[in-house]
């Protein structure tokens, strides 16, 4: 089997697209038995991509 030389998104989205539809996947539902629902939003990370001693004292405090 020879590998590709680029990623094609769009041969494999068409053959899995229609099994993750029947599955449900992309269906959008709100299960009210469940106990309330927390997002906590993190910033972008920095232009480098560097972590420095910030990035581990600002999650600590969130």
């Amino acid at each position: 089997m020879e590998l590709a030389k680029s990623f094609e998104p769009a041969a494999i989205e068409s053959h899995w697209y229609p099994e993750w539809e029947s599955r449900g996947y992309f269906a959008a539902g709100l299960d009210t038995d469940k106990s309330d629902a927390f997002c906590i939003l993190l910033p972008p990370p920095n232009v480098t991509g560097t972590l420095h001693m910030g990035h581990g004292f600002n999650q600590t405090i969130m």
